[in-house]
């Protein structure tokens, strides 16, 4: 078993699930959480060698690039619809990334 590869799928699978449980329960320590998981599965992603490493790291970066500003958003200006809305947009990205696991994981 590869556990570098383990790895890297579990925090890819836990920034989608803490984000998936930020929308059910929005709240500001459940926001925080999902952008660090998802930081940590961003640099896991760095060190992959694989065929769609690129796009995994692209999507993972997306992920980022969304629940970073939702935190502060939430947090600054408390603009909820607004960090539920950036949080989907994550969600999306991280669906994404897991799916081109599954593709990877099947072409190995």
């Amino acid at each position: 078993m590869d556990w570098g590869k383990v790895t890297y799928i579990f925090f890819s699978l836990m920034s989608l699930t803490t984000t998936a449980g930020f929308i059910y329960e929005p709240n500001a320590i459940a926001l925080f959480l999902a952008a660090s998981v998802n930081i940590i599965s961003t640099i896991l992603k760095i060190g992959v060698r694989n065929l769609l490493s690129a796009e995994l790291l692209a999507s993972s970066l997306v992920a980022d690039s969304h629940l970073i500003p939702a935190f502060l958003v939430y947090t600054i200006s408390d603009n909820l619809n607004l960090a539920i809305g950036l949080a989907i947009g994550a969600i999306i990205a991280n669906i994404f990334s897991v799916a081109l696991a599954l593709i990877e994981s099947a072409k190995s």
